[in-house]
Parts: structure tokens; sequence; C-alpha cells
């Protein structure tokens, strides 16, 4: 281990045990803390900024000037994406469930937003963009809404596969890819981080400098005690999170 020294505030990436009071980390995913970062902020953002800029970067190419549609957005890797998102010239729809989850998008740079619960995703998409369509959709939700978002997607569109958090993988007819001459693009972070560890500490570097400068700034919607880590899970699990949850040991 090069990189760090005895002593050194650190936060890593753990695929479980997280909830523990000790870990061993691998070397290529344990990072230097920022001294202007506390731990709960440590704790939650690497996940988040480190799978949506990944994801934005490195996946989709998201190109200055393009547009964005980021689903689940009140959550914490689609909040994340909308902020990183803005910061990358992109136009930034945002899109969710409540009014309340969609003022926090607002908040965090959101351009326009959608409330799916109530409208037409494909086709508020349509109108939001002159009936272009999105060149880039963030997709950690899955389910019903990734086959209307990819009908509202642009001429060589790029769906980025994050996550199912609505707990239903979609299955998707190849002709919309065909049609649009789209990509579908799978984005696994965990693993990008195992096998091409040097260019995620660039990555890294580059979002720990973007902290220090204030132009990203992590939304933690609660903080709980260890004990109270089932209730902080059913949060999750009911959908009533904005941003991150924490766990302090």
């Amino acid at each position: 281990v090069k990189h760090l020294a005895v002593g050194d505030e650190v936060f890593g990436f753990v695929f479980s045990g997280g909830f523990a009071e000790e870990v061993v980390v691998p070397s290529n995913t344990c990072f230097l803390k920022s001294k202007k970062m506390n731990f709960p902020i440590a704790a939650s953002f690497m996940v988040a900024y480190g799978t949506s800029y990944h994801a934005l970067k490195d996946r989709a190419k998201l190109a200055k000037g393009e547009t964005l549609l980021v689903l689940g957005a009140s959550g914490g890797v689609g909040l994340a994406a909308v902020e990183l998102g803005k910061l990358m010239g992109a136009k930034v729809i945002a899109a969710a469930s409540t009014e309340e989850k969609l003022q926090l998008c607002r908040e965090y740079g959101a351009d326009q937003t959608i409330n799916y619960s109530k409208e037409d995703l494909k086709s508020e998409i349509k109108k939001l963009t002159d009936n272009k369509g999105a060149d880039v959709i963030y997709d950690p939700v899955g389910g019903e809404y990734t086959e209307a978002a990819f009908r509202g997607i642009a001429w060589e569109g790029r769906l980025l596969v994050v996550g199912f958090a609505s707990g239903t993988i979609p299955k998707m007819p190849l002709n919309l890819p065909l049609l649009k001459t789209a990509s579908i693009v799978g984005v696994f972070w965990g693993d990008f981080a195992m096998r091409n560890p040097k260019l995620n500490m660039e990555n890294t570097r580059t979002l720990m400098k973007w902290y220090d400068e204030g132009r990203v700034k992590p939304h933690i919607h609660k903080t709980y005690e260890l004990k109270e880590t089932p209730r902080a899970l059913e949060e999750i699990m009911n959908r009533k999170v904005r941003g991150k949850l924490v766990i302090e040991v």
C-alpha cells in the first residue's frame, strides 16, 4: 500500500461488512479522506458519487450541452447524478415520485422535473426536449419506468443501467434501440474499481477536489445509531429517503 500511511483518516468501499466496528478493505478501494470532510459525509460519499461519475464520464461519455434524464433522482446515486450532470455541463431533467423529492432535485441543480407518479414519462420527456429526447438516461430504478424512459430517448442516446431499486428487472424490446440507434450501457462501479484501480483513483481524486472546492454537497437524509440499522433499512425499502442514510458506530 503506497498511497496511504498509518494514521491517515480514510474511507473505503466494501461489498459487505459495512455495519461493523472494524473492517478490512482492499487497498484499491480505500481512499484518503479530505480534511474538509467529516466521517458521516465520507461514509455516504463514494458509492453515490463514484457510481454516478463513472456512469456519466466513462460509460455515457456525457458531453456539455447534452440532455441528461435521471430516474429516481432524489435517491443517493440519483441526486449525485443530478449534481454531477450539471457540473459537467448537461441540461438535467430529474424524475421522481413526489413533489417533495423533486424540490430537493431542483435545489441540487435540476433544470426541469417530471413527477412520474402523476405524469406520463415518455410524453413529458418529449415535451421538455422539444421532441428530441434525452441524450443520456440514468436509470437506478428499473421496473416499469425503464422502457417508458427509453421510448423518450434521443437519436444515438445512451441508457445507463445502474440498478433496480423498484425491485423488478425490466425486459426491453430490442427494436427500440434499433430504431433510435441507441445504446443500453451497463454500469457496475464496484467491479470497475477492482478491475481499473488507476482510473478509479483518478476519478476519486477529481471528486474529492470538487468536494473541497464546494462544487458537490452530499445530502444526508438522516443519521442513525448502529442499533437503529433495521429502521434505517426499512426507510430505504419504503422509499422515504432523499439522498443518503448514515449509520454511526
